[in-house]
């Protein structure tokens, strides 16, 4: 393991244990985009295909089904739960984020490290996580109060995400 993605790792979680915390103490999503939490799940579930295939430690799994769970939990949130459901502005959260899937896959269909199934969607979260974030900043951008938990959570997924891909550019 290296040094960036521990960083990344406990960036991200830190992220999703603040956006969780706000969810649950406020029962509010407001200024949070569905959008990006379902990138988010796509990214994770394409990226960890290979968690019942192949065991690399106990971190690394238990890592996987964190990042899986709390991202599919705060899907469920946003979209069932009874409380949080009703504060979600679907009306301000209008980016069109299935336009960045295909392009994503394209892209890893053409550009990865080994023609196998499990390399080309590990290839395509990296893409898809590249932009994930896109309709989050889009909602944002629209609000015109943003409470500090929500700011501090963007601020967390641009660092995950400088965390990431230097992880993989300076450590392939």
């Amino acid at each position: 393991m290296n040094a960036f993605r521990l960083a990344g790792d406990m960036t991200h979680l830190l992220s999703i244990i603040l956006l969780l915390l706000k969810i649950r103490t406020t029962k509010s999503c407001a200024g949070i985009s569905l959008k990006t939490q379902e990138l988010y799940v796509l990214v994770f579930i394409s990226r960890y295909l290979d968690l019942f295939k192949t065991y690399y430690s106990l971190y690394n799994t238990t890592m996987k089904i964190i990042f899986l769970g709390t991202s599919i939990g705060i899907v469920w949130y946003m979209r069932y739960h009874k409380v949080v459901k009703q504060t979600y502005d679907k009306d301000e959260d209008t980016f069109r984020h299935h336009l960045l899937v295909l392009p994503c896959f394209a892209l890893a269909f053409l550009i990865h490290r080994n023609f196998t199934f499990i390399e080309i969607f590990w290839t395509f979260s990296l893409y898809l996580e590249a932009v994930a974030i896109l309709p989050q900043l889009v909602l944002l951008q629209r609000f015109s109060n943003i409470d500090n938990l929500t700011g501090t959570y963007v601020f967390l997924l641009g660092w995950v995400l400088m965390s990431t891909l230097s992880c993989y550019v300076f450590f392939p």
